[in-house]
């Protein structure tokens, strides 16, 4: 991958310990770092997300090289991934730091998430109105080292098998069938 050429984008589906996993799995993805990102205090901790309090949504940020995976690609998966028609949850995981939110960072890829959420709803895959924010990116805070890479270290924690597991089962399925997925 030329590092050079990596672009990056931020967004909330949910638990991030769901949509990290999966994004980590795509060919041309470089990096996705579970994190925080929306709020208002600076160098949030779970424990304080959590609380609904800081006002961050759990997020990825996703390093990839667009000359591999496109932007649309990406916002598929997010698409798939998670159901934006939930507002601030998934799930049985509630509270603001749930939120589906797509960050961007400048007028053009704004209209990138906006494009790429119309032709969502226009696809009839979640039922209901989208409750998917589109918000002007203003930072990322990296959530705390153990958050990272979550599901490949804790595969049997209860959340996991029960929620995350499955969640990347599916997943394996529809983007390995596409090719989009890198070798085992």
């Amino acid at each position: 991958m030329d590092n050079n050429n990596l672009e990056q984008i931020t967004f909330g589906g949910g638990c991030f310990w769901c949509v990290e996993s999966c994004f980590n799995m795509l060919k041309g993805v470089h990096s996705a770092i579970s994190g925080y990102s929306g709020g208002h205090k600076d160098n949030p901790t779970y424990e304080e997300v959590c609380t609904g309090e800081t006002g961050h949504a759990e997020v990825v940020q996703i390093t990839f090289d667009p000359n591999i995976i496109s932007y649309a690609q990406l916002m598929d998966v997010f698409f798939f991934l998670h159901d934006p028609t939930q507002l601030n949850r998934q799930g049985n995981d509630i509270g603001t730091q749930y939120r589906s939110v797509i960050y961007y960072k400048d007028e053009a890829e704004k209209v990138k998430a906006e494009e790429a959420l119309k032709k969502s709803e226009a696809s009839g895959k979640w039922q209901g109105t989208y409750v998917t924010e589109v918000t002007q990116f203003e930072k990322f805070w990296p959530a705390e080292q153990y958050h990272q890479g979550y599901y490949n270290v804790n595969p049997n924690q209860p959340y996991c098998s029960a929620v995350v597991g499955p969640k990347i089962q599916k997943f394996k399925k529809h983007f390995g069938e596409l090719g989009m997925l890198n070798e085992a």
